[in-house]
């Protein structure tokens, strides 16, 4: 393969620290790299340098000269005096760029809902994102560099944005680098995992999937790494080898060392025990919504439906996942779970017990503690905490989640967004809710943090409701999901996000040009598997597994219900009729599922 760009002995020093020393690499064509690492340990560093954008302290960057590279930063770099249209596309005319497919691709899957001619400086702040990304995405560049490009980007956007990436070049061509905390994207679109740490880079073949398992087996085998990391990478393993996210780009290597490395590692949560503890806890009534409908007034004034005659309710325990589109009202559903709005009719009820957490996505409420230090607002809500049945100090807790002993005497005010993030999140769960409602939980976080974080709340048995553009999150923390469409519905998703991408694609075309979001594959001939359908196999098989796991515990829980009937002196015969009516349902439904799983594994060949 061509080499297009490298690194020969780049180091850098900041005032107190070594963020990169003596690091060497190269982005060969057909790289499609990913870069990971801790919050502050070099990943945007590494970006800037290899885009030519910064300089290093020594050492040096080359690339050959033909080599055009696009660069989208986390800044904003555009200029607010310039009409959107303009920003994108420059002085061409309308006929000009419209004629071309690839740009009309763009406009339709980034910047549809944004006005064509408003000020950019009039934007908000993830309109701009995606402004700047449309701009970097429609030119021709040989390599680009993406700087946290699903930031503001619902699961729409982030599933289109992976489509491209994965179309715009063939698998010999182009070269990317892309700094992300979404872990789904990684293992979509990126073929080598770089790992930033300890002022050196680490280099991994495959997505996230199989950087974790590498990591895994680096960690065990050098035994240099402390045992709590360890432990919370193992876990993380075990997630991926047993749960949904079996994933498209996962490579199936090394399966018995990986099976042998987490024998003895428990599921990362037993659902049953908690939903026991959340009932002494929470009793049977949680929060629920009946036939409520809400109306608001848009930027105009004039009044729309947001909610008709939606129905929620939760149970003591449920993990629930919410997706839908931009502007359908995921925030303003928390807010009247959190009883913060009264619906314009219907049914609110709150259960005697309930206590409710919010963690917003501004986390404004850190602003009255500016002055005190990180475990000092922590001890001021409680000094011992309970995570999975062992009790921990507040010392302990907050160094879980990745403040060191130093960083525990850091003033909130001088801290960064992803680390007030984690101390919001942390002291909510000290002062002990019963439900604990998250609004966008992954923005500013590190894939580390995510794993911590996610590790912690596998113990938490309160009701929880994540907002969420973050799949993986989704998929790892919730068991169930709901989507708002932006028709004022509230929607059951059996299938996950990917029956919600489902729907809303079917609802309209996700791009400009009036098509398919996925083109179909041309030129193939009889008999033969294309790309295209392969990838839609393997899609399939994840979804179909997931979709066969649920039925099953539902059978379990059904079967379970049955027997537990038919041993009571006074057994209820027709209740028990029902249930088995249900059961044969069930089991009808998970040998249809096993039938779908047949053919797609067909397709595959597996």
């Amino acid at each position: 393969m061509a080499h297009l760009l490298g690194a020969e002995s780049l180091s850098v020093a900041f005032v107190t620290r070594t963020i990169l020393d003596n690091v060497s690499l190269g982005l060969e064509a057909g790289d499609r790299i990913g870069v990971v690492g801790r919050n502050g340990d070099g990943k945007s560093t590494l970006m800037r340098l290899l885009a030519q954008r910064s300089a290093p302290d020594s050492g040096r960057v080359t690339k050959r000269r033909d080599v055009s590279v696009g660069y989208l930063d986390q800044s904003d770099v555009l200029d607010g005096d310039l009409e959107v249209g303009r920003a994108i596309v420059g002085d061409q005319a309308d006929h000009e760029w419209a004629s071309n497919p690839k740009i009309r691709d763009v406009m339709g899957g980034l910047v549809s809902e944004v006005d064509w001619h408003a000020k950019v400086s009039s934007l908000s702040g993830g309109q701009k994102r995606r402004v700047a990304l449309a701009k970097l995405l429609i030119a021709d560049d040989d390599v680009i560099m993406l700087d946290e490009p699903t930031n503001h980007l619902d699961v729409e956007g982030v599933a289109w944005l992976a489509r491209h990436l994965q179309q715009r070049w063939r698998p010999t061509e182009g070269g990317m680098l892309v700094v992300t905390h979404d872990r789904w994207f990684l293992d979509e679109v990126c073929n080598h995992t770089w790992e930033v740490h300890d002022a050196v880079v680490d280099d991994f073949d495959g997505g996230y999937a199989a950087y974790v398992l590498a990591r895994a087996e680096r960690d065990r085998m050098a035994s240099v790494v402390e045992s709590k990391r360890v432990q919370l990478v193992k876990k993380e393993l075990a997630w991926l080898r047993r749960g949904a996210p079996a994933r498209t780009a996962k490579p199936k290597f090394r399966i018995e060392a990986a099976n042998e490395l987490i024998a003895d590692v428990p599921e990362p949560r037993d659902s049953l025990a908690l939903s026991k503890m959340a009932m002494s806890r929470l009793g049977k009534d949680v929060l629920d919504l009946e036939d409520v409908s809400l109306r608001i007034e848009d930027a105009e004034g004039a009044e729309r439906t947001l909610f008709d005659k939606i129905t929620l309710r939760l149970a003591p325990g449920q993990r629930l996942g919410l997706v839908g589109v931009n502007g359908s009202g995921k925030t303003t559903l928390l807010r009247l779970l959190n009883g913060e709005l009264q619906p314009s009719s219907g049914k609110f009820k709150r259960g005697k017990t309930v206590q409710t957490a919010v963690l917003s996505q501004e986390v404004r409420e850190l602003d009255d503690v500016g002055d005190r230090r990180v475990i000092e607002v922590i001890e001021a809500e409680k000094r011992v905490f309970a995570v999975g049945g062992k009790e921990v100090s507040a010392s302990q807790l907050v160094e879980q989640l990745g403040f060191t002993n130093e960083k525990q005497w850091t003033r909130v005010s001088e801290l960064s967004g992803g680390e007030r993030r984690r101390l919001q999140l942390l002291r909510l769960l000290v002062g002990e809710p019963n439900v604990l409602m998250l609004d966008e939980p992954t923005n500013d976080l590190d894939t580390d943090t995510l794993s911590a974080i996610e590790d912690v709340l596998d113990g938490w048995p309160g009701t929880l409701v994540v907002v969420s553009h973050d799949r993986y999150l989704l998929e790892r923390v919730t068991d169930t999901q709901m989507a708002l469409l932006g028709d004022g519905k509230l929607r059951d998703l059996p299938g996950g996000v990917d029956q919600y991408l489902e729907l809303r694609n079917a609802a309209g075309p996700l791009t400009a040009t009036g098509s398919a979001a996925s083109p179909a594959v041309s030129g193939g001939s009889a008999g033969t598997t294309s790309e295209a359908e392969l990838r839609q196999a393997r899609k399939d098989l994840t979804r179909i597994e997931r979709q066969i796991t649920k039925v099953d515990a539902q059978k379990d829980k059904t079967q379970k219900q049955m027997d537990d009937a038919g041993a009571r002196p006074d057994a209820d015969f027709e209740h028990i009729k029902s249930l088995n009516a249900r059961l044969q349902e069930l089991q009808a439904e998970i040998g249809d599922l096993e039938g779908q799983w047949m053919e797609a594994a067909e397709v595959l060949g597996e």
